[in-house]
């Protein structure tokens, strides 16, 4: 098999789809999000946020935390480390693959 198809193969999914890779490129750049923040910057729908969400924690590349301030729910996400070098491997790959 050629290398740069090899390289595409070996993609991360759960990084590739699109909602997803910006989501983690998003979360790159911070330290911290709070999912109000994902959401405008992205465009998704707040359920469809939730489900990507939901795939990148169990995963193991998100963490959410979910508290009040006040009496308003707020839910902060952030990239684990796991996360962080997962990313840091999608873009090797890619950049590689083309």
């Amino acid at each position: 098999m050629n290398p740069l198809i090899r390289n595409i193969s070996e993609l991360d999914r759960v990084i590739h789809e699109p909602g997803r890779l910006m989501i983690v490129s998003l979360l790159s750049a911070v330290e911290a999000a709070d999912f109000l923040y994902l959401q405008h910057e992205t465009g998704l729908n707040k359920g469809t946020l939730s489900s990507h969400l939901s795939k990148l924690e169990e995963a193991g590349y998100v963490e959410i935390a979910k508290s009040f301030r006040g009496k308003v729910p707020q839910t902060v996400l952030k990239l684990t480390p796991t996360g962080a070098e997962a990313f840091e491997q999608y873009r090797r790959k890619l950049k590689a693959a083309l």
